[in-house]
């Protein structure tokens, strides 16, 4: 599969389909399982609140995945994303209730690096309950 985007079609400001992803204790629990992941602050609602928390969190990892979606499902093959890094900012709570926590993330593109590689920079914002969740959250993809 290679990207189906081409570079040459896109410009700095170019806006990705923003999308929104549901997460609830049910997601966190297969996570935790296909992750190996089994820290109790991500399922165990007694012993979050007990180390400070508001209440269950989102792992991390499993929140900076759901946003790098945005760019992959965009782009059209994720071996086109040649590097992805965040700043954890705030925790997605995940309350214990049929609707869970909903991240919404958007993606616009920042800048074209490299004519040759055929690399731009996509900025991403990912937001819960209004608060900014990731930052400093930045791609670099690779272009037809």
């Amino acid at each position: 599969m290679a990207a189906t985007v081409s570079y040459d079609d896109v410009e700095v400001g170019t806006e990705l389909p923003a999308a929104a992803f549901p997460v609830t204790r049910a997601t966190l629990v297969r996570y935790a399982g296909a992750s190996g992941d089994f820290n109790p602050i991500h399922w165990n609602e007694k012993f979050a609140k007990e180390v400070g928390l508001p209440d269950v969190i989102a792992h991390g990892m499993f929140t900076m995945a759901e946003a790098i979606r945005v760019v992959t499902d965009w782009v059209g093959d994720p071996a086109a994303v040649v590097d992805y890094g965040v700043r954890f900012t705030k925790p997605v709570v995940v309350p214990n209730d049929d609707k869970g926590a909903v991240v919404e993330v958007s993606a616009k593109v920042a800048a074209k690096l490299d004519d040759e590689a055929r690399t731009v920079r996509v900025d991403l914002t990912a937001v819960c309950d209004g608060q900014k969740v990731l930052g400093m959250a930045r791609a670099v993809v690779a272009l037809a």
